[in-house]
């Protein structure tokens, strides 16, 4: 059970400082805190949690813990059962509404705010390396939109993705919006960022992942695709796509739609994609 709950009343109260003005700044990058917005994703921590005590060093998946929470007064009754979920070593602060939207910066009308953490990510081998001999995964290039990279982390832990894997130019997916629109699933789905896409993709193929990277002008479509052992599905940005290198290094694939159109929406794509792909695979 999250300690005995702690009443501030004054926003200045440095005791939760990292809330202030979250609008205008966030923790994300900052000894990898981030902040959690709802009681989805606050549900979603407090599993993430729990399972981070007992968690296997030798498997991808991170480590995320929560160090404290900041909840509107009226909302406390409704989520014992969730509090209940944390150790009592985490603080659980209360605020009346105007105070909690003073310190937010902005009315807060979900009144639930998490400040969490997650431990160091592995190296590319270690990370790839612990992944099961069957597994899917997302490779992403220059995602920079925090709303595409929340729908990419949603579909991947509905569809049975194994882990996400994210270049240097992708924004940070514990960007608070980003976490939200993925509803808990940045947690839920093992991920690492950083290195440029060519040097992530040259670490899965070393790794005997089949690499598949998603494109209007394919060369198969993608139900035609055959998907077995390891894959791995690149997708990029909108716009300017994947790189004509990575498009005629590896296997491409379309997803068939109407002329009027010159693409979709990359998180939709890739949702369809990855259907598809997980399907093939058994993951669904």
């Amino acid at each position: 059970m999250a300690g005995p709950l702690i009443r501030i009343e004054d926003a200045a109260d440095p005791r939760i400082a990292e809330f202030r003005d979250i609008r205008e700044r966030d923790l994300t990058g900052r000894q990898g805190r981030f902040i959690a917005e709802g009681t989805v994703v606050l549900r979603v921590l407090s599993q993430v949690h729990a399972a981070s005590t007992n968690a296997n060093p030798q498997t991808p998946s991170a480590r995320f813990v929560a160090e404290k929470l900041l909840l509107l007064e009226n909302r406390v009754d409704g989520l014992e059962d969730l509090l209940a979920a944390f150790p009592e070593e985490v603080p659980v602060y209360v605020a009346r509404s105007a105070l909690l939207d003073a310190i937010a910066g902005f009315p807060l009308h979900r009144g639930v705010l998490a400040l969490g953490r997650r431990e160091a990510q592995p190296e590319n081998h270690t990370f790839l390396g612990c992944l099961p001999e069957t597994a899917l995964v997302v490779a992403a290039c220059g995602i920079s939109n925090h709303d595409n990279i929340g729908g990419i982390f949603r579909n991947a832990a509905a569809l049975g993705a194994d882990a996400v894997l994210l270049d240097e130019t992708c924004c940070d997916p514990l960007y608070r919006k980003a976490l939200r629109v993925s509803v808990g699933g940045v947690m839920k789905v093992p991920y690492r960022r950083g290195n440029a896409i060519e040097a992530n993709l040259a670490a899965l193929a070393e790794a005997g992942f089949s690499i598949l990277a998603l494109s209007p002008a394919g060369r198969s479509e993608i139900g035609d695709v055959a998907a077995s052992g390891r894959v791995a599905l690149v997708l990029g940005t909108e716009g300017e796509g994947l790189s004509p290198s990575v498009l005629q290094r590896f296997d491409t694939a379309r997803i068939a739609q109407s002329p009027s159109m010159d693409s979709l929406n990359v998180g939709v794509a890739g949702g369809i994609a990855l259907y598809t792909l997980a399907r093939k695979l058994g993951r669904i």
